[in-house]
């Protein structure tokens, strides 16, 4: 049988819903993990309830939980905690969204967890943290976006607060969560202990505020949004030519150079306002109309193949149908499919993460429907009058 990933061996209990928790669990899941998500018996995961829809299927849910088995399972009630509990004694990873204190509430946080199995590495991802004055505050993505200071940086000059165009308040928490959780599974590796994970999104979105930070402590004063502009390396933006914009990334003195003979400017790297990157960028409107005087007169097909021809960083904005046909992405196998058996072939985008020695399918298993592994895993777990067999207290390898 082949390998499915580096985390093959691992057995994680997802109790995640809607985006940031799905999104890491899914990242697991391709790594080769066993997923089980555990899903509430009436309405289960509330992404199921997203659109858009494939022949009454949620693609959202179906995209964040490919390759997952679910099963319902009513904390409140014994019997369905009883399945539980044995499911975390065999578990390596438990994962969790919900707001803070609800686990502890079930008697389920992380020191009962711990105490009990302690080799269980517990990841909680949540909009504040399980620490600070706003721990117990619910969250969306767009509420961290602006918390962030993502949507302060977003947009152009004057234009109202915009919100990123995917859910990047939840995608980060999602990666760090994930990142968190291998660095536990090492430290269980050389101690034998497993750890608490705790990722806020809203720590995330500062995490990820790049230069931002750095500039506010240069100079004292907040960004502010620039468009496609970066605010330290010119040109590096979207630009007007004949028919549409593209994007030029003149990274340094040596690319400006090359780029200008391109345009057949060749004089303006000489001028005293362009003559260096800090100039650039602090002359960046006026370069902006240089070259797009330049640019206009052809076409934005003219110039890919002319500016790459000369070795400049240079790309379309592609749209989504657009990306999806991209031979690039194409052969990084990163548009591939699952075939649910009502909505039928459903694409997604693959795993980014490419690893020796491990396959990387274009097809992969499809989500699952609510409550459709109970009889299996409760098989596993000797809950149907058999004996489970294998078990181990507190996780495994």
């Amino acid at each position: 049988m082949p390998r499915r990933g580096p985390f093959e061996d691992l057995l994680v209990v997802d109790l995640t819903r809607v985006l940031a928790g799905p999104f890491c669990t899914l990242l697991l899941a391709d790594l080769g993990a066993r997923v089980i998500k555990v899903e509430h018996p009436d309405r289960g995961d509330d992404a199921r309830a997203i659109g858009p829809f494939v022949e009454g299927r949620s693609a959202y849910f179906m995209s964040l939980n490919r390759g997952k088995e679910s099963i319902a399972l009513d904390l409140h009630e014994p019997a369905d905690r009883e399945v539980f509990e044995a499911l975390v004694a065999r578990a390596d990873v438990l994962v969790e969204n919900f707001r803070v204190g609800v686990m502890g509430r079930l008697g389920y946080g992380w020191a009962a967890l711990h105490a009990r199995y302690p080799r269980l590495v517990y990841a909680a991802v949540s909009g504040f943290g399980q620490t600070g004055l706003a721990a117990m505050r619910p969250a969306y993505d767009i509420v961290v976006q602006a918390l962030g200071g993502i949507m302060s940086l977003t947009g152009h000059p004057g234009s109202p607060p915009t919100r990123v165009g995917t859910s990047i308040g939840d995608i980060a928490a999602g990666l760090f969560t994930a990142v968190g959780i291998g660095a536990a599974l090492h430290h269980r590796a050389r101690t034998g202990e497993g750890s608490q994970v705790d990722v806020a999104m809203l720590d995330s979105q500062v995490a990820i505020l790049e230069n931002a930070i750095a500039r506010f402590a240069a100079t004292g004063v907040a960004p502010a949004p620039l468009g496609s502009r970066h605010p330290s390396i010119t040109p590096f933006q979207a630009f007007a030519a004949a028919d549409a914009h593209l994007v030029i990334a003149a990274g340094n003195d040596l690319l400006f150079a090359r780029l200008c003979q391109a345009l057949e400017r060749p004089e303006l790297p000489e001028d005293e306002r362009f003559a260096s990157n800090d100039l650039r960028s602090r002359n960046a409107d006026a370069l902006q109309a240089e070259l797009e005087e330049a640019l206009r007169p052809h076409s934005v097909a003219h110039w890919l193949e002319r500016l790459a021809g000369a070795g400049i960083p240079c790309a379309p904005i592609q749209d989504v149908a657009q990306v999806l046909e991209d031979p690039q992405v194409q052969a990084r196998n990163m548009v591939i499919r699952a075939v649910d058996a009502v909505a039928g072939a459903v694409t997604m985008a693959g795993n980014p993460v490419k690893l020796s020695g491990f396959p990387d399918p274009t097809e992969r298993p499809a989500a699952p429907e609510l409550d459709e592994g109970r009889e299996r895993v409760r098989r596993e777990l000797g809950l149907d009058g058999s004996q489970a067999a294998g078990s181990r207290e507190g996780g495994g390898s």
